[in-house]
Order: structure tokens, then C-alpha cells, then sequence
């Protein structure tokens, strides 16, 4: 059961629109609708800024480069620390 509030103002027509929408895909409420898209929409935005889509080519030649590495340098291991620390995936 959803606990959080979200209290929004927001122009007339965008209401309409939305309120249309959400009785053309049969759904309960405008409530309903708002959650679903908001859902929607940043899972797309979260997944766009956490993950890289590069061509088969690029990663060949990174997997490569990795296969060729030497072991990392303390530097890279103290950023990887510093990184895990603040958060950073």
C-alpha cells in the first residue's frame, strides 16, 4: 500500500489530457495514471544514466584492452575505494 504523498498544482489542460488518457486505458483514477507513468519514466531515465549501450566492436576491442591490462596500480585501487565509498556503481 503506497504511503508517500505527492501534493502537485499543474495547468487545467494538462489534467484534462491526463484525465482522458487514463479513461482511455481503463484505469481507476488519475492517481492511478499519474503513479504509473511517473513509474514508467524513471525507470527509463534511471536505466539510461546507469547503464552503456556501445557497438559489438567497441566492446570487443575493451575486452581486449582489459585481457592485456597489467594488475591495477595503487592509484586505481584507491579510487575504486573512493568510488565504492561515495556511492558509485
Amino acid at each position: 500500500m503506497a504511503t508517500a504523498r505527492l501534493d502537485i498544482r499543474l495547468d487545467e489542460e494538462i489534467k484534462a489530457k491526463a484525465e482522458k488518457a487514463s479513461a482511455l486505458l481503463g484505469l481507476k483514477s488519475l492517481t492511478e495514471y499519474v503513479v504509473r507513468v511517473m513509474d514508467e519514466d524513471a525507470t527509463q531515465v534511471i536505466e539510461a544514466h546507469e547503464s552503456m549501450v556501445v557497438k559489438d566492436n567497441v566492446f570487443d576491442e575493451f575486452m581486449a584492452a582489459c585481457d592485456k591490462a597489467n594488475a591495477p596500480n595503487q592509484a586505481l585501487l584507491e579510487a575504486v575505494k573512493v568510488a565504492e565509498e561515495s556511492g558509485i556503481k
